[in-house]
């Protein structure tokens, strides 16, 4: 089976598509109405397979509509997407010259398909986010605290802190019950708060943005939380591996599990002191612990079996 591949280069407005065989670049807006003119297009061709680079929100309806249509997608990195197209000598850029490049990306490169994401997860996935948003907020206005003496901006800070302190209350419990609201998800959910040093937030976060844990391999798992360490070699030059790329909401979370599992949890414990005491800088201990502990994560998923009952 030869796939069609469909080029679609999305912003908060519109969306430009390149088809397989056409001159120039068709434009619908990004919207339930637009998706709908794209399905009647694609309804034309015989293996249709859109592509288009990750934009987060601007991408989500896109994807839920061609899932929902079972329509199959690719959404890959836009970075590989912009060093095709240096490659090419496509220094320019523009809607029109995306939308073409990313065409001769699929056609060059057959990208993977992109697994549709399930409604619960995508529901649990707005919620973590706002959660984050949330705190984030919070935490900007705890420091706005300091160094003010008017009572009545006080005052408003305070309240405006109690309101987002309710806020995050809510949206947690919003959390607790759409994990357990699903089997699959629960029993995620136990498996990961099994480990020292995940709690319940951190669980929350990587089975909402990480959804590979446990299907992934241990290299793979690293690498899309962007703590795989990347050599920098050529020729007998040897430099320093550093962590790059990656889903930097995934790693914070795992920073801030690492941070007690260094306390608690016996293996990641050792593990540090053992790293440190071999000379490590503590910024590189702590990041291998992180790698540690994820791929920990990643094989409790995968063996469905709780720390306690690991082999």
């Amino acid at each position: 089976m030869s796939n069609q591949y469909v080029a679609v280069d999305v912003s908060k407005a519109a969306l430009d598509i390149a088809l397989p065989g056409a001159n120039g670049v068709w434009r619908r807006t990004n919207s339930v109405a637009g998706i709908a003119a794209l399905r009647r297009r694609l309804a034309t061709l015989e293996h249709p397979h859109i592509v288009c680079e990750a934009t987060g929100r601007y991408g989500r309806l896109l994807a839920r509509q061609m899932g929902a249509a079972g329509i199959a997608m690719s959404i890959v990195n836009p970075r590989q997407v912009r060093d095709f197209a240096r490659a090419s000598g496509q220094l320019a850029k523009t809607d029109a010259l995306d939308a073409g490049i990313i065409l001769r990306f699929a056609d060059a490169m057959q990208p993977a398909r992109t697994p549709p994401t399930p409604e619960n997860q995508a529901r649990l996935a707005e919620q973590v986010r706002r959660r984050r948003q949330l705190v984030g907020m919070l935490v900007t206005e705890k420091q706005r605290l300091s160094g003010l003496d008017d009572a009545e901006t006080l005052a408003s800070i305070r309240e405006h802190i109690a309101f987002l302190q309710g806020q995050i209350g809510q949206c947690d419990a919003r959390i607790t019950a759409e994990i357990a609201a699903d089997a699959t998800l629960a029993r995620k959910a136990m498996l990961l708060e099994s480990i020292p040093g995940i709690g319940a937030t951190t669980a929350a976060v990587l089975i909402a943005e990480l959804p590979e844990l446990g299907i992934a391999d241990k290299k793979q798992i690293a690498a899309l939380a962007g703590i795989a360490p990347m050599n920098r070699d050529s020729g007998q030059w040897r430099g320093q591996a550093h962590i790059t790329g990656g889903r930097l909401s995934v790693r914070c979370a795992l920073y801030m599990a690492t941070l007690p599992a260094i306390r608690f949890n016996p293996t990641i414990r050792d593990f540090y002191q053992h790293l440190r005491a071999g000379g490590k800088a503590p910024k590189v201990a702590i990041t291998a612990a992180m790698r540690k502990l994820l791929i920990i994560a990643n094989a409790i998923v995968q063996q469905d079996k709780p720390w306690a009952n690991l082999a």
